[in-house]
């Protein structure tokens, strides 16, 4: 086990992405919305492939497209037929791109990363922590060109402004206040019980 200060952002081999904006993948689901044309507003879900299939648009690839290069492509289709249409999308529901989060929180589960993530917004996501939730023990783990990692952070240190809110990745996996992922800092919290710094150590693999 290492130990470090800072825990790096994945590499692009780690989790699919080319930037911080969301990006449709297959089976996510978009609400469609065009004004003034009720016929072609619908939640529609992406098939295996990424592609949706819509009334005069016919079937367009939307897999790895922004949702606003969706609708500018829905846009031009529709063109075609409707003079100067106004289409909104947005996201309903996505399989991709989501941070876990358990443990001592209101509603432990995985949720969406659409934007710039941090560890607060994420546990804000899952209701925020429990009432019995140890704020100073908040662990997140992530995969980083292959190797497991965790950092050990602490909430009323962040809220605090003691150092900053640290970014959260697709595929990041937060626990809070959770016992066995504190067994992981036992020694370093023995040797240094105040958290004023985030704590990262590099995972051993059996």
């Amino acid at each position: 086990m290492t130990k470090d200060t800072d825990l790096p952002a994945p590499s692009g081999g780690d989790i699919v992405r080319s930037s911080r904006e969301y990006r449709i993948a297959p089976f996510d689901q978009l609400k469609i919305s065009v004004f003034g044309v009720d016929e072609l507003n619908q939640t529609i879900r992406a098939d295996s492939g990424g592609n949706i299939s819509l009334p005069l648009a016919g079937t367009i690839k939307s897999a790895g497209l922004t949702l606003e290069e969706f609708s500018a492509l829905l846009r031009t289709r529709l063109a075609q037929y409707i003079r100067t249409p106004q289409v909104a999308v947005n996201l309903e529901e996505t399989t991709s791109q989501s941070v876990t989060v358990y443990g001592q929180v209101q509603q432990p589960g995985q949720f969406p990363i659409m934007g710039k993530m941090t560890l607060l917004r994420a546990i804000a996501l899952a209701k925020g922590a429990s009432d019995v939730a140890n704020l100073e023990e908040v662990v997140v783990f992530r995969t980083i060109n292959g190797q497991d990692m965790a950092a050990l952070y602490n909430l009323e240190a962040i809220r605090r402004g003691t150092y900053p809110d640290p970014d959260i990745y697709a595929s990041d996996v937060i626990a809070v206040g959770d016992s066995s992922s504190r067994r992981l800092f036992r020694d370093i919290l023995q040797a240094s019980p105040l958290l004023v710094t985030p704590i990262v150590v590099l995972l051993q693999r059996l």
